[in-house]
């Protein structure tokens, strides 16, 4: 099945953030260069209904919503017909339904639970309140149950759109059916959605991603999705909401609902803006990113990078004995680079065993400030060292005793102008059981919003984290891991040190640079492009610079070199690199060839919205994406044979202005 997103719809709801988006029909894969076009949408009525005494009718953009209070099930008539949006539950026997100024509200007596469905910027907004005194769980909604539905699309890493027929993505093989992802943490947006046969499709908005969770199972071969909400008053999740919307079917529709949400609710960030506010931030413009060891930390270092016609890089460097200089930070800034450490204010460790100095904090931070679990012990940090240190008692000390603003000094110390701050806007969030510093998982995010934000804003450095979840997009200019659809075998692959590498030798560890094979399964689930969908890209993509994961450099899957550079140019994104001076010298000309390649292409739509994506043929090898009002046009040929002059793995690119697409066929470099 392929499937093709208007342009004048992404637009119209992208770009101008309208509040909602029109039903389009979706094309036959024989009419695959096609536009689709709008539909006209059946007037929907102007108020609310409740009759035979359950069922809540409210208006809807592209038709009419029906709650049944008895059961949540949520369908919606349309202009083609009825679609279910969400199957029956069992949330209790519900009490009377009254009507409100914009919706419905009603209670399930004996549960603590109250519901209001309303209409907002033409979607339907479901609420659930528990009142009681006791956790409890709701597995609500139930999605793609209509047997019309043919796609489910996952904000995993950048995104995934999936056949629910697909026997790969049915299989044990995915490692995705019965698996619960944590919208908060596991997901980059807090969304879903589905694609339906000639009848358009559901997006499926979630803003109190805190405390949900979303399943995948297999139901005679079809993959359908239930989402699970944990109502607790000690973990601060009482509220939960989900957004329905119905769209124009495409693999990014859901993408484009979720960035209209954002700009109706003032939660859209703008590179643009972060460019104004902070100048330096413009250098991200064309950059490619690389994390630096040994020599290519050096000065002598960066000139021979520069020196290769790389005129544009984010480099970065770890936190050991070894950081980049005054030195090489000012050949960094002379070359028109960004440099910036590698920082983490998550973990602590006794300064007598630490085994990284980011470990270590002055006075009694360790073990005073150690996120407590339930049973009342610190919570161990990652791999099990010290302890994840709490935000609450950060911003509790940070007025008096300044322990983040006086090690970021430290660490810009040698005059770098960019920070990398692992963890805050990726990683899983904390209860805090602590009596000193107790916090919930909201309140968490909150601390780690406002240290980010005073990093981005006070200090004026250019601020990346790791997997930024869309929740930080304001306050980040980048981040390192969001575009990558992490498959649960990856972990396993990595642990193998024999074949992935370990953390030797100290200059160049293996880990990194060490070129590794994909198990076949989890290629397929991470890199096929035929399952590859820029859900990240179309809500973010003038919000902040998105890469893959930092460990998994360039070099590091050479089976998927081709298809990544490929992936990274549709996107317009950056590829990410790590660099030692051995690599710089054998492999520099490729990582420059392909910076010249790019830096145009995002020089001119970095700050623009991806307006437009589409695949051009049945087996969606060939992938088109727009930016801006035609800015850029970026036509990808991930298959084996040439598309309309296209050779296969190949990319051509035009911006507007240009007589010809500029076209860049990676595996020739360098051959």
């Amino acid at each position: 099945m392929h499937f093709i997103t208007s342009r004048r719809t992404v637009r119209a709801a992208a770009v101008a953030l309208a509040a909602t988006i029109p039903c389009v029909t979706l094309a036959d894969p024989a009419q695959a260069a096609t536009q689709t076009q709008a539909q006209t949408a059946p007037s929907a009525p102007k108020s609310v209904r409740v009759h035979d005494g359950h069922l809540v009718d409210l208006p809807v953009r592209g038709g009419t919503a029906t709650v049944d209070a008895a059961t949540l099930r949520v369908t919606a008539r349309t202009g083609k017909g009825e679609i279910e949006l969400s199957a029956a539950t069992a949330p209790g026997r519900p009490g009377k339904v009254t009507t409100t100024a914009d919706g419905a509200r009603w209670t399930y007596p004996g549960t603590g639970l109250t519901v209001t469905a309303r209409s907002e910027q033409g979607r339907l907004v479901v609420s659930v309140k528990s009142t009681g005194a006791t956790d409890r769980t709701l597995n609500w909604p139930v999605t793609g149950t209509d047997r019309g539905v043919s796609a489910l699309q996952l904000p995993r890493g950048e995104g995934l759109s999936l056949p629910v027929t697909d026997a790969f993505w049915n299989s044990d093989r995915a490692q995705l059916v019965n698996s619960d992802l944590d919208m908060s943490s596991a997901l980059t947006m807090p969304l879903w959605g589905h694609s339906l046969d000639g009848r358009g499709g559901v997006s499926y908005i979630v803003p109190t991603d805190i405390g949900t969770s979303l399943r995948s199972t297999s139901d005679h071969g079809r993959l359908r999705t239930t989402a699970t909400h944990r109502f607790s008053r000690g973990e601060g999740t009482t509220d939960y909401t989900v957004a329905f919307a119905l769209t124009d079917g495409s693999p990014v529709a859901p993408a484009v609902d979720y960035r209209a949400w954002l700009g109706q609710h003032g939660q859209l960030g703008s590179l643009r803006a972060k460019i104004d506010a902070v100048p330096a931030t413009k250098k991200l413009l064309g950059a490619f990113h690389a994390y630096t060891w040994g020599d290519a930390r050096t000065a002598e270092g960066v000139k021979k990078l520069r020196a290769l016609g790389v005129d544009r890089m984010w480099l970065g460097y770890d936190a050991d004995d070894t950081p980049m200089d005054a030195a090489a930070v000012a050949a960094a800034k002379k070359a028109g680079y960004l440099v910036g450490p590698y920082d983490s204010f998550a973990n602590g460790q006794d300064p007598k065993t630490s085994d990284a100095p980011t470990s270590v904090w002055p006075d009694k931070v360790y073990p005073d400030f150690c996120v407590q679990g339930a049973d009342g012990k610190p919570v161990p940090g990652f791999h099990d060292r010290g302890c994840y240190l709490s935000s609450e008692a950060f911003e509790k000390a940070e007025p008096t005793r300044h322990y983040l603003a006086d090690r970021t000094r430290k660490m810009t110390a040698n005059g770098a102008d960019s920070y990398f701050l692992d963890v805050d806007a990726a990683g899983e969030l904390f209860r805090d059981h602590s009596d000193a510093h107790p916090m919930d998982q909201a309140r968490d995010r909150a601390n780690r919003l406002a240290r980010m934000k005073r990093l981005s804003g006070e200090d004026r450095l250019v601020l990346g984290s790791e997997s930024a979840g869309a929740w930080s997009n304001q306050v980040l200019a980048f981040d390192h891991g969001s575009a990558t659809p992490v498959a649960d075998g990856l972990w396993k692959a990595q642990k193998d040190k024999e074949k992935w590498g370990g953390y030797t030798p100290a200059k160049a560890p293996g880990i990194f640079f060490k070129p590794a094979e994909l198990p076949a399964d989890v290629a397929k689930a991470m890199y096929d492009p035929a399952y590859r969908v820029p859900l990240f890209e179309t809500a973010l993509h003038d919000s902040l610079v998105n890469t893959e994961r930092w460990e998994l450099s360039y070099d590091k899957l050479p089976q998927q070199k081709t298809t990544r550079a490929l992936l990274a140019m549709l996107y317009n994104t950056p590829l990410n690199f790590v660099l030692d001076g051995k690599s710089i010298q054998e492999r520099g000309s490729e990582l420059a060839a392909l910076q010249k390649y790019f830096k145009p292409l995002h020089e001119a739509a970095g700050t623009q919205a991806m307006t437009d994506f589409r695949t051009l043929n049945a087996d969606r090898t060939v992938q088109r994406t727009v930016f801006g009002d035609g800015t850029l046009t970026v036509t990808a040929n991930f298959g084996s044979k040439a598309h309309d002059g296209l050779p296969g793995g190949c990319v051509d690119a035009k911006l507007r202005g240009d007589k010809k697409p500029r076209r860049l066929c990676p595996a020739d470099i360098n051959r």
